[in-house]
């Protein structure tokens, strides 16, 4: 009886910083390295927000050699004064959610630290922080241990002071803690990435980079005075290019808009969004501004140059956006983001500034620049003509009934119809493929065989996509369209299962397999990623057997090496070259049970590097590839 009792000693508040340190994955997404290196952004985006008040133009970032990470800036300084609760107001900063000086706009007119919970939150998620703040000619300093303040305050109850300087700024250092995150050693490109990132939106900041572990040490200097210019150029540096960047920037309802548009001889886009310099990976109100006003100024454009009839119909969106590479930035000074890591911005006004300054400048623009006007056309008319052609063939496809299929792909679906519980498992071969159809929960789990590998994407041209028989199975089976513009648009909101779930083989085949179905889903469905809707399935490396004891799965070879030191006596050990050699109970047991499966979610953080790397590996450039994989070697798992 007493464990069905629910009563107010039940209630629990959690005080301080431990509710961080309870739920970290709510403050920053996750506690693998993707969480990790947000650590550093946090405090990276304290010092932006004092550039962006005008007082601040050097950054320093150091990966030091104990694991620690520090980050200093030559800002104002994190006040030091005592603070109207009773303590020092840099003691309030790094101990209390929600406080800063960013909720109202007299201290800061824009910034990235809206919800004043970042220094908290990487205060109370490392083993232990330390603090120096120059400021008035003197250093004062104060350290933590997991969130906790550990030195005395002077007797008028204010931080010690340790020394004199000339300098002015905050310097912090801190260690991740081990008992939180499920490694604690940062990824130095993904940092620098950011870091780069950064420089590009504000290109009066100078940012310094230095790696001290291991033995080679790394350090680099982030300076780009072009901006975002410079940035979409280096976007599009392995690109043939039909015109040089476009460049507007204006201001509307207090709101600042700047944006960079290049076009290139590649049929996809890439749009990236940011508020306050902070990239906002699935977009929001003020991409939603610029597409559709830029849209409408070229159709418009398009007609009073006679190149659109009075019978023809508009350019879609996905037409004028073909080979388009942009840089949206805005600078907010109330923005609204889902959540503390900001992937969405949710200010109706930002769509409304945004497409008011693109209307008014791209057509100053344009009216100066006809020549470039007419290769931007040209860019859609190349995407109209391939899409008129593919009708027929599209209008085909969607009128099948729904799940008959070509002959090379059968889907086995599942009975439920509430997406929200359905997953599709979409396995390679049909000696796995009918393993698993024995072996699933037909309730939920639909499973998709293909054969072998499917189209590299992104090399083919979009009719040579939309005729691979596996793809259009996969349209189909998904349900909820593809790109935009192909008489089937992509629509998120009609996706028929929850999870879409790529199980291969654990060899270089299966991995090959796998990195083409990403690509397809990057390029052609990014929302699928961005959503959070596809995973990888883990199947085991191998089986131990030993003479006594129970039978155990293990995943990797770190798994193997521990399951020899841990097992004293004998035991027979099974390696699985395939999926195909797993019986149905096998399968399920590793692979299908939502109880016993290990399952990888495919995440991305940086779509500029996602982006590059993915041109750059699945392109048709063999030199970058080449030295891309020279350069990472000896960050390879090397299975022999």
């Amino acid at each position: 009886m007493a464990a069905t009792d629910y009563g107010a000693k039940d209630i629990k508040v959690l005080e301080g910083l431990e509710a961080v340190r309870m739920r970290p994955g709510m403050y920053i997404g996750s506690v693998g390295t993707k969480g990790l290196n947000h650590l550093v952004a946090e405090i990276v985006d304290n010092s932006v927000d004092e550039h962006m008040a005008g007082f601040c133009t050097q950054v320093s970032v150091t990966l030091e050699a104990d694991g620690s990470a520090t980050v200093e800036d030559d800002g104002r300084g994190v006040p030091v004064d005592m603070h109207e609760t009773g303590v020092p107001a840099e003691r309030v900063v790094y101990t209390t959610l929600h406080a800063g000086g960013k909720f109202d706009n007299t201290t800061y007119k824009t910034s990235g630290g809206l919800h004043g919970v970042g220094s908290s939150v990487v205060n109370a998620l490392s083993s232990y922080m330390d603090v120096q703040i120059f400021l008035d000619g003197k250093i004062h300093h104060d350290r933590y241990e997991r969130g906790e303040p550990v030195l005395e305050l002077t007797k008028e109850g204010l931080l010690p002071v340790i020394g004199k300087t000339r300098k002015r700024g905050t310097r912090v250092n801190f260690m991740p803690d081990e008992e939180i995150f499920e490694n604690i050693q940062f990824r130095a490109a993904d940092i620098k990435s950011r870091l780069h990132e950064t420089a590009y939106l504000n290109p009066d900041l100078t940012i310094t980079f230095t790696d001290l572990r291991g033995d080679q040490k790394d350090s680099e200097v982030f300076h780009e005075p072009e901006g975002i210019v410079g940035f979409v150029r280096e976007l599009n540096k392995n690109m043939e290019t039909v015109c040089e960047p476009i460049y507007f920037k204006g201001e509307s309802e207090g709101i600042e808009v700047e944006a960079a548009i290049q076009y290139v001889n590649e049929f996809h886009e890439t749009v990236l969004g940011f508020c306050n310099t902070i990239y906002n990976s699935e977009g929001g109100s003020h991409l939603t501004g610029f597409k559709t006003q830029f849209t409408t100024v070229i159709n418009q454009y398009a007609r009073d140059l006679g190149i659109l009839k009075d019978k023809d119909q508009n350019f879609t969106g996905a037409d004028v956006r073909n080979g388009m590479t942009a840089v949206i930035a805005v600078k907010h000074p109330d923005p609204r983001f889902e959540g503390q890591t900001k992937t969405k911005l949710d200010n109706p006004d930002a769509a409304r500034a945004t497409g008011k300054i693109t209307a008014e400048e791209i057509v100053l623009y344009f009216d100066r620049n006809l020549d470039e006007l007419k290769e931007v056309i040209g860019c859609a008319q190349k995407a109209a003509k391939i899409r008129k052609s593919e009708e027929k063939a599209k209008t085909n496809l969607l009128t099948k009934q729904k799940y008959s299929f070509d002959s090379n792909g059968k889907l086995a679906n599942c009975e439920s119809k509430d997406a929200s519980k359905c997953e599709i498992f979409i396995v390679e071969g049909d000696s796995a493929g009918g393993s698993a159809k024995t072996a699933r929960n037909r309730m939920y789990q639909a499973i998709l065989p293909i054969r072998g590998k499917i189209l590299n994407v992104e090399k083919a041209s979009i009719d040579k996509i939309l005729a691979n028989a596996e793809i259009k199975t996969m349209i189909n089976a998904f349900g909820c369209g593809f790109s935009e513009g192909y008489g089937n648009d992509f629509d998120i909101g009609k996706l028929r299962y929850d999870k879409i779930i790529i199980m291969a083989d654990a060899d270089v085949d299966g991995a090959h397999i796998s990195t083409l179905l990403l690509t397809l889903f990057y390029r052609f469905m990014p929302d699928l990623i961005f959503e959070g809707h596809v995973y990888i399935a883990m199947p085991p490396l191998y089986k131990a057997m030993p003479k006594d004891g129970e039978e155990e799965y293990l995943y990797d070879d770190a798994a193997l090496a521990r399951y020899r030191k841990d097992h004293s006596g004998p035991f027979t050990l099974q390696r699985y070259k395939g999926l195909g050699e797993m019986d149905a109970e096998q399968l399920w047991e590793t692979t299908l049970n939502p109880e016993t499966r290990i399952l990888q979610k495919v995440e991305i953080e940086d779509a500029r590097m996602a982006s590059s790397v993915t041109e750059m590996l699945m392109g048709t450039q063999v030199p970058p590839r080449k030295q891309f994989i020279y350069d990472n070697a000896v960050d390879a798992v090397i299975d022999a």
